[in-house]
């Protein structure tokens, strides 16, 4: 039986910084995020981007995330991974939870979610659909 966590994520600091740019073509870059988890998960998570930005604006960017604290009544942590877009002012990431990474009482955890934001507001609303092995 899968179980679903919803709340919102807080960013609270971004650090980004080009790695690859020309004068034609794609920009690389690579963003260190500290973010809080409130709601159903709560807890603190540390992320890591690779983003590549077009011509026209938009970005996709992968990344992994340690998150630690608590989904539900149990506590521990667990590594996410993400692949998403930036388009039209819309950011979205589809995300997993990396199987066998989690700690603690969340060791088994699995399961995927998703954030959006519809407006560069510094909290995202999240959900992730969830149960344990």
């Amino acid at each position: 039986m899968s179980l679903r966590a919803e709340g919102m994520i807080e960013t609270k600091s971004w650090e980004e910084n080009a790695y690859r740019e020309a004068n034609s073509g794609p920009k690389f870059t690579r963003a260190s995020v500290d973010v809080s988890f409130r709601g159903d998960i709560e807890g603190e998570g540390a992320e890591e981007y690779l983003m590549v930005y077009t011509g026209d604006g938009s970005a996709n960017f992968v990344g992994l995330e340690r998150v630690d604290g608590s989904v539900g009544d149990r506590s521990g942590g667990f590594v996410i991974q993400h692949n998403g877009t930036f388009l039209d002012g819309r950011l979205k990431s589809e995300w997993f939870v990396v199987p066998g990474s989690g700690t603690g009482e969340l060791r088994g955890l699995r399961g995927v979610g998703t954030y959006t934001n519809d407006g560069g507001e510094p909290q995202t609303a999240y959900t992730l659909d969830y149960d344990f092995e």
